[in-house]
Parts: C-alpha cells; structure tokens; sequence
C-alpha cells in the first residue's frame, strides 16, 4: 500500500504539472490524491466494494480540496481535479471496450455498468462535500 500511495503521489503531482497547477500548490495537490488513494485502498480492502472506495475516497479528497482551498486561498478546483484523478475508473471503461472488440457482451455490459456507478459515486462524494461547505459558509 505504502508503495501504490507513492505512486499516487508522483502521478497526481505529474498530472497537475499538465494541468498548470501553480507550483506552490503541487505538493498539496499530490498528498490529497495519494491521501484519496490510500483511502481508496483501505476501503476497498475492508468493503471488498470498488464503488463504496471510490466514494469515500473522494469524499476525502473533496474534503482536503475545501480545506485547502480555504487555507491557502485558491479555487477548489486547484486541488480537486488533480487529487481525483488516482479514483477515476479507467481500467473498468478499458475492460468494457476491450470486451466489445472481444465480442463478450455479457462482461462488456458489467464493467460499462461498474464504471458508470463508480463515475457516478465520485460525483456523488464531490456534490455532498461541496454542499457540506457552502451550508457552513451561509451561517
């Protein structure tokens, strides 16, 4: 785990560099991804669920990303679309086209719906905790 968190790290840091992520803030941004990633793996580990991780640990990078937006004084976006990146579902929507050219649509149908549930998951996470905070932000 330790060495996939890494990883995850070195991963998130490279996409913000893609992504123009001012250099001040690359740092935060690769440990809210490896923290996701880490969350992501445990989760996995204790659910046995891809979905239930992946929601949870982007509930925890949209936590890290209002956190340090807040404290560091930049948009939320800066740290959000470069710490989800390690819980995007790429392998399942390889694995569902993969299954279509391998003429299986039985398992290309299964990873096409694990992937919409996951996709729909971190939406989900980001909507809760973007709410979260704008409701303490009107009181």
């Amino acid at each position: 785990m330790v060495i996939q968190t890494i990883g995850a790290f070195l991963a998130v840091l490279s996409f913000s560099l893609l992504l123009e992520v001012p250099r001040k803030y690359l740092a935060l941004a690769g440990g809210a991804g490896a923290a996701g990633w880490l969350a992501y793996l445990l989760a996995e580990s204790w659910s046995g669920s891809v979905i239930a991780a992946a929601f949870l640990s982007s509930l925890l990078v949209a936590l890290f990303s209002h956190i340090f937006a807040r404290a560091f004084k930049a948009p939320v976006t800066v740290f959000l679309i470069a710490g989800i990146l390690p819980s995007v579902p790429g392998a399942s929507i390889y694995r569902s086209v993969s299954y279509v050219i391998a003429n299986e649509p039985e398992l290309s149908s299964r990873y096409l719906v694990e992937t919409l549930q996951i996709s729909g998951a971190i939406a989900v996470a980001i909507f809760i905790m973007d709410s979260l905070f704008r409701l303490g932000q009107k009181k």
